[in-house]
């Protein structure tokens, strides 16, 4: 018999026994908890994916393999075919396993972040890693840490996700996504408005956190509030009329350093026009330097302005909300000089 027809019958008889074929908790943890915690790793939109994480905290059903340790169970360790069968037969009530050929989609983008990790059932043990190329025990469980942070309480998941994201760059790229996403749709207002947010709360608390926001340009109405005014005057600055107002002005009091963001919707890059007069703004009260990122919603705004005007200024950075977990430096070719590369600069010296 097909493992199709086994899981078709397991379903039946589980049906017919108990009323249903999958208990709506695994090891204390429910499908609803899944999908939130693979919503914060921006894998929320994949239903497999979640299902895939339920499939393996199955540890009331008994592995799969007929060789399997002695007491072991389907979250030991199952395959790819036994993991599919899991999600389309027992939990989904269908007639087929999910496609093989889908695992890109289920397996792959679980590994990358390892909530996952590949193991192999040899001579009765389950062993880390694919050590043997194409057998057939080829298998998969739930990393250890991926499975303490499902099961942790309502106040206390969130905060440790955030911990174990940041021990891996992918993961924490993967979870500044999602927090991206979600911060768009919490902000009712204009994109230029959620731009500036994304800047200060996504992009200056992750890539500047020396840095304090000290002026925001985000109203219509006045544009020097009171409280703006006071942050400027304790780091030493003052905006007159004729200064170039950025979207977002910081500053290091630990180096004395300025930082200003200019989030573009329609216009208003960072190009060498507002690098010379921030520069001297920053000369005028005494900084030691200051550096600049232009911010865009998504690569199609920055494609859509660079491609028609290729203004964004050289040693600046531009950050992007829907890939916020990296920021990048324009450079500008020179021919070189030596066989070994010369250190491009990252700000704007004022010596």
């Amino acid at each position: 018999m097909s493992i199709e027809s086994d899981t078709i019958e397991e379903r039946q008889r589980r049906l017919q026994e108990r009323g249903f074929a999958v208990p709506d908790r695994l090891q204390g943890v429910t499908s609803e908890r899944v999908g939130q915690v693979l919503e914060s790793l921006g894998l929320g939109g994949s239903a497999d994916c979640a299902s895939v994480v339920f499939a393996l905290l199955d540890d009331e059903t008994p592995s799969w393999f007929s060789n399997a340790p002695k007491g072991a169970r389907f979250s030991d360790g199952a395959t790819i075919a036994q993991i599919g069968a899991h999600v389309g037969i027992l939990q989904r009530g269908g007639v087929r396993k999910l496609d093989r050929e889908g695992r890109d989609y289920w397996i792959k983008p679980l590994r990358e972040l390892g909530i996952v990790e590949a193991i192999l059932l040899k001579d009765g043990e389950f062993l880390d890693g694919h050590i043997v190329a194409k057998s057939p025990n080829s298998a998969y469980r739930l990393s250890a840490d991926f499975l303490r942070i499902l099961r942790l309480d309502d106040s206390v998941w969130p905060i440790a996700l955030t911990e174990w994201a940041q021990q891996d760059a992918q993961r924490e790229r993967a979870r500044l996504r999602s927090e991206a996403e979600m911060l768009v749709r919490s902000i009712h207002a204009s994109p230029h408005v959620v731009l500036i947010r994304a800047s200060v709360e996504l992009y200056a608390a992750t890539f500047l956190p020396d840095y304090e926001v000290i002026y925001v340009d985000d109203s219509d109405g006045d544009r020097m509030p009171e409280n703006f005014r006071e942050k400027l005057s304790v780091a030493g600055l003052s905006i007159r009329i004729d200064d170039a107002y950025p979207d977002v002005l910081l500053w290091s009091k630990a180096t004395d350093s300025l930082w200003a963001i200019e989030a573009v919707t329609s216009d208003g890059e960072v190009d060498s026009s507002k690098v010379e007069r921030m520069t001297r703004f920053a000369h005028r009260h005494g900084k030691r330097a200051i550096n600049f990122t232009t911010t865009y919603l998504n690569w199609r705004t920055l494609a859509a302005r660079q491609s028609a005007n290729f203004n964004v200024a050289v040693n600046t950075y531009v950050w992007i909300v829907e890939d916020p977990g990296r920021a990048l430096l324009v450079t500008s070719f020179k021919p070189p000089t030596s066989i070994e590369a010369v250190p491009l600069p990252h700000q704007v010296p004022l010596d």
